[in-house]
């Protein structure tokens, strides 16, 4: 969880707007005029490293924050398990977990030049933190992100707005196939963007040359986007009804795989300049996506890129996900994609208007039963 380390404790910038948005650690938020200070209760810390070593083997270090007073025993004592893994050539892994007393866990394997860090039952390691009170830090932050999500969710059906979350790694050339999308469905459905960036508005610049309607939000030290930004972008973007939504988020394969924007899908953009193993090495996205796009596939005469590896890579992780080969140069793939949008498109206007029908029903019959009342 990325939100452990202070990444998404920087200041988020939505264009248009007065305000800052910054988040805590915590994941809680608010908004400062720009220009602001920090009164005494946003203190900050700083920390030091402590290195030691252990049994003669390679030296590590963790992290002493100045603001609390401790102490460290070198002959304290640490939890040690041991975790049996099989792969599917049939090789046996041994994995050895090594917790000190204070969370940080390490775990060594078969391969000495292998450490391991996400094994516990957060997933994740940091300094200071045990792995209970990372998993709470986790749910804390989801559980307000997943409220944001919601409304959001409820928003984008009310107006039969279909809406995409398009993630990948910087280069994929995700927003080049966003711009070419856009440019084949003008004439046949409505877009409207949310660009997420660290910083700069590059990206929404290319997108409204198409005449497209977008909203950049500048994430700074943020890692990816969350729930309430988009609530915000929702209203000052406001799409249309019956459109498409998509919402083109920081370049990361890690942290946007864990929050829900209130979208209908994920869509995970992979290039074939990247490499077959990726879904592999970062399957936390690969399994929360609906859709692949193996992007730039004019390439592939070009690179010694296995195709087929990378097909089985990606339903190894996810067995449900759709892949489509795209490339927004040559204009392979691209029916089938907007394909896929329109027939998205088209469930979310019938969800619209089928949520209409039952209400003008319910409508009809309270009426009918007020001028029963009313007659008798």
């Amino acid at each position: 969880m990325c939100m452990t380390c202070g990444c998404g404790s920087g200041e988020t910038h939505i264009e248009g707007a007065d305000a800052q948005v910054h988040t805590h650690a915590d994941g809680t938020t608010h908004s400062h005029a720009r220009g602001h200070e920090h009164g005494p209760e946003h203190g900050h810390g700083h920390t030091h490293p402590h290195p030691h070593t252990h049994g003669g083997g390679p030296a590590h270090s963790h992290p002493h924050e100045h603001e609390h007073e401790h102490e460290h025993e070198h002959g304290q004592e640490h939890e040690h398990g041991h975790v049996h893994g099989h792969t599917d050539d049939g090789e046996h892994g041994h994995h050895h977990d090594h917790l000190h007393g204070d969370g940080h866990g390490n775990t060594h394997t078969d391969d000495p030049g292998a450490v391991h860090y996400g094994l516990g039952a957060a997933g994740v390691a940091a300094p200071g933190l045990s792995q209970t009170r990372l998993v709470q830090i986790e749910r804390d932050i989801l559980a307000k992100n997943d409220g944001h999500a919601q409304r959001n969710r409820a928003a984008l059906a009310a107006r039969g707005v279909f809406a995409l979350n398009l993630v990948s790694s910087p280069g994929s050339g995700k927003t080049t196939l966003l711009v070419r999308t856009i440019e084949l469905l003008q004439g046949r459905l409505p877009v409207a963007v949310v660009e997420g960036d660290q910083q700069t508005s590059f990206d929404a610049d290319r997108i409204r040359a198409t005449g497209a309607p977008a909203l950049q939000i500048n994430t700074g030290k943020g890692c990816h986007l969350d729930a309430a930004m988009v609530e915000t972008a929702l209203s000052r973007l406001a799409p249309a009804e019956d459109s498409v939504l998509m919402i083109e988020n920081v370049g990361n394969l890690v942290c946007p795989a864990g929050f829900d924007l209130g979208e209908a899908h994920k869509v995970v953009v992979l290039s074939v300049t990247e490499g077959e193993d990726k879904p592999l090495k970062y399957p936390d996205m690969f399994a929360a996506a609906s859709l692949m796009l193996l992007n730039k596939v004019d390439l592939l005469p070009h690179l010694r890129f296995d195709l087929q590896a990378c097909l089985a890579n990606a339903r190894r992780v996810n067995p449900a996900i759709e892949i489509l080969q795209v490339s927004a140069t040559s204009d392979e793939g691209m029916d089938a994609w907007l394909a896929w949008i329109e027939r998205g498109a088209a469930a979310a206007r019938q969800q619209r208007l089928g949520e209409v029908d039952t209400l003008q029903r319910r409508v009809a019959e309270l009426e009918a039963q007020l001028a029963r009342l009313q007659g008798s």
